[in-house]
């Protein structure tokens, strides 16, 4: 179960619900996350929060997977990577959204520097629990190519980072499926991460990339 403070401007403008300011977005997850954890549990749930307010509510139907499934919670900033150490199963270590999109300033606060900041807080919010995480990296852009170096020079002004941090980017991956495969390897041994997500348009050109890794 996939769950975050909700960051993409479009989705408040298509849907018409107000884009409230982030701490109020980050209030109103963190009282959600235990509501619905709570729902997907065996028992009754009564919540008394400021967004929310359950009495007794039995969530059915219940899931098959119990206690109940693995939630994911995604985040950039300092709180809300802390709630999801705390309270999630998989942590998605993301870029901060500050503008509402996918843009050059979210880029700047996801470089590999950065990325190493918001591992330093999960471990602190997770405590001994920390060892029983997964760490997700979500990926905006996959290129299979076998000149990385004109690819990343082409790129970088888009992402607001020089070529050379391109390259080494926690959220991008570039190169031959050989190069892919090491980076991938690389942010398992440097951040943990083991779950890593594309999008559904990389799928074909990671399909060889993943049959490399199978089983590593």
């Amino acid at each position: 179960v996939g769950l975050g403070a909700g960051w993409m401007r479009s989705d408040y403008d298509d849907s018409g619900i107000a884009y409230d300011p982030p701490a109020v977005r980050v209030d109103r997850f963190e009282e959600g996350l235990t509501v619905l954890a709570g729902l997907l549990g065996p028992d009754p749930v009564t919540f008394e929060g400021r967004h929310y307010r359950i009495t007794n509510h039995n969530g059915l139907p219940k899931p098959l997977q119990q206690p109940r499934p693995p939630i994911l919670v995604g985040g950039g900033m300092k709180r809300m990577l802390g709630i999801a150490a705390r309270h999630a199963d998989i942590v998605g270590v993301n870029p901060t959204m500050p503008n509402g999109a996918v843009d050059a300033d979210a880029a700047r606060s996801g470089t590999a520097d950065e990325t190493d900041q918001k591992l330093a807080w999960i471990r602190e919010a997770a405590g001994d629990r920390y060892e029983d995480l997964e760490i997700n990296l979500l990926n905006f852009g996959c290129f299979v190519t076998d000149d990385r170096e004109s690819l990343a020079e082409q790129f970088a002004p888009m992402f607001g980072i020089p070529a050379a941090e391109l390259l080494q980017f926690p959220h991008a991956l570039v190169g031959t499926t050989a190069q892919i495969v090491e980076a991938i390897q690389a942010r398992r041994e440097r951040w943990d991460a083991s779950y890593i997500v594309v999008q559904r348009d990389a799928m074909e050109a990671m399909a060889p990339v993943i049959a490399e890794l199978a089983g590593t």
